[in-house]
C-alpha cells in the first residue's frame, strides 16, 4: 500500500477563514483506491513553508506520493509550482499535461493552471488544482496510473506492472 501526503496551499484555510474541501476530496479519492494517507497539512501560500514541508516529507521518506492542492493559478500569492520546482530532482511533465488536456474538455480555464509534477528522491509530487471539482476531475483521471509510476520510481517493477 502506497503512502500519500496531502498538502493544501491556502491562506484562508490556514487562517481558519475557509474550510478545506479540496484536501478532503483528495483524501476521499485516495482512500477509495486503498492509498494510505500518511500526512495532511494545510499551509499558507508561502513558498518557503511549502518547500520545507515537501523536502521533509521526501527526505524522511514519509510518503511515496505527495498530492498538493491550491496555489497553482495566476494570483500573486499562488506559488505552489515554484515551491515544487525548488525541490525537484526529475520532472514528470506528462502527468500535468494529461490533467490539463483532460480538463480542457470540461473548462477552458484549465489552461490557466501552472501545476507541475516532479520526483524528489523516491517520492512523486503532483500539483492539483485548488477547487474540489477540479481536484476530483484531475485526480480521478490519473489515479489509476499512480501505483505504476511510483513502482517505477522506487524500482519496484513487480509492483509497478501488476497494477
Amino acid at each position: 500500500m502506497y503512502r500519500v501526503a496531502v498538502i493544501v496551499s491556502s491562506d484562508s484555510a490556514y487562517a481558519g477563514k475557509r474550510e478545506d474541501t479540496s484536501g478532503k476530496k483528495i483524501v476521499e479519492l485516495c482512500q477509495q483506491k486503498d492509498l494510505k494517507i500518511s500526512e495532511q497539512l494545510v499551509l499558507p501560500d508561502d513558498k518557503e513553508q511549502l518547500i520545507k514541508a515537501m523536502k521533509r516529507i521526501c527526505d524522511q521518506k514519509n510518503a511515496d506520493l505527495i498530492l498538493t492542492t491550491g496555489g497553482t493559478g495566476l494570483a500573486p500569492r499562488d506559488c505552489m509550482p515554484e515551491a515544487t520546482q525548488a525541490v525537484v530532482q526529475r520532472n514528470v511533465p506528462g502527468i500535468s499535461e494529461a490533467m490539463r488536456n483532460f480538463s480542457m474538455q470540461i473548462t477552458k480555464r484549465s489552461m490557466l493552471s501552472r501545476g507541475v509534477s516532479v520526483i524528489r528522491h523516491q517520492t512523486l509530487i503532483i500539483n492539483l488544482p485548488g477547487s474540489p471539482k477540479a481536484v476530483e476531475e484531475s485526480l480521478t483521471y490519473i489515479i489509476d496510473q499512480l501505483p505504476h509510476a511510483i513502482g517505477l520510481i522506487q524500482d519496484r517493477q513487480n509492483e509497478a506492472y501488476k497494477h
